[in-house]
């Protein structure tokens, strides 16, 4: 309980020497008339105060709040991350597994990996949307396979890595009992390799949100943080805060998803070795 109290005094010390430095800022950017790295003033750099409260306020003249508006549009957006995120899981272990298995395969393919990580994910998008489009498969599942796009390959890598960290004399020992390679793989290179996937999946879970965000409007899609991104950006110059809002409702989206990943991992890797974490 104590550690938990520390944790959470330590991030509100942290929230609260940011909003200080945003504000402070703020007003050395409006007395002094700055203008590098970019002008300051309330459109730039609106009130912290100002942000939270357009969140207890009508996006319209007789809407919602915006609180609600961006309620609804986070819970759309995360059911696409949790698609995206446990096929980007299951894509890039089967991916680790398979090159863990053969040395040329892993040569082969593993530049190929790494150069669809180059590609631009607005570059692809328009091409899955559209491809999947024609199959009849809805647009939001589309969006879910472009958050995978991004999420299988630190998987893919780090699984990979797991998998072949197994001690060669454990591996032997198995052998030498007439173990086959996949009960070697489960028993022994499966288990030795859950740090390494938990600290893929703490990198692939806020990738997740970040890939669904940027495909909603490849697919025009309305109802999620994407599309409110884009709806609120149409505004910036005269109600900024609504879109900073929107942007920190879409950081504390990221944030969660991380943080459940850390509690599974505590709840499954309770005593990694030390040379495996």
């Amino acid at each position: 309980m104590r550690q938990v109290l520390k944790r959470v005094g330590v991030f509100l010390l942290v929230l609260a020497a940011l909003w200080a430095v945003w504000e402070g800022w703020h007003a050395i950017g409006t007395e002094f008339d700055l203008t590098w790295p970019f002008p300051v003033n309330d459109v730039t750099m609106p009130h912290l105060h100002r942000i939270v409260q357009s969140l207890f306020e009508p996006a319209q003249i007789n809407g919602p709040w915006l609180i609600d508006i961006l309620w609804h549009d986070s819970l759309f957006t995360a059911k696409e991350c949790i698609v995206g995120f446990a096929l980007g899981v299951v894509i890039g272990f089967g991916i680790a597994v398979a090159l863990s298995q053969s040395r040329l395969l892993e040569r082969g393919l593993i530049p190929y990996i790494v150069a669809s990580q180059t590609v631009p994910l607005l570059a692809i998008a328009p091409m899955v949307v559209v491809g999947l489009g024609t199959k009849g498969v809805k647009d939001w599942i589309s969006v879910s396979v472009l958050a995978a796009y991004l999420t299988f390959f630190p998987v893919a890598v780090n699984g990979l890595r797991g998998l072949q960290a197994a001690d060669p004399r454990a591996v032997e020992l198995m052998r030498s009992y007439a173990a086959g390679r996949w009960r070697i793989l489960w028993k022994l290179q499966v288990p030795t390799s859950l740090p390494y996937l938990f600290s893929a999946f703490r990198i692939a879970a806020p990738l997740a949100v970040v890939g669904a965000i940027i495909s909603e409007p490849a697919a025009s899609i309305q109802g999620g943080l994407g599309g409110a991104i884009v709806n609120f950006n149409q505004y910036y110059s005269i109600e900024p805060q609504e879109l900073w809002a929107t942007n920190i409702v879409a950081a504390l989206l990221g944030i969660t998803f991380f943080v459940v990943v850390v509690l599974v991992e505590k709840l499954v890797v309770r005593r990694a070795p030390e040379h495996y974490a």
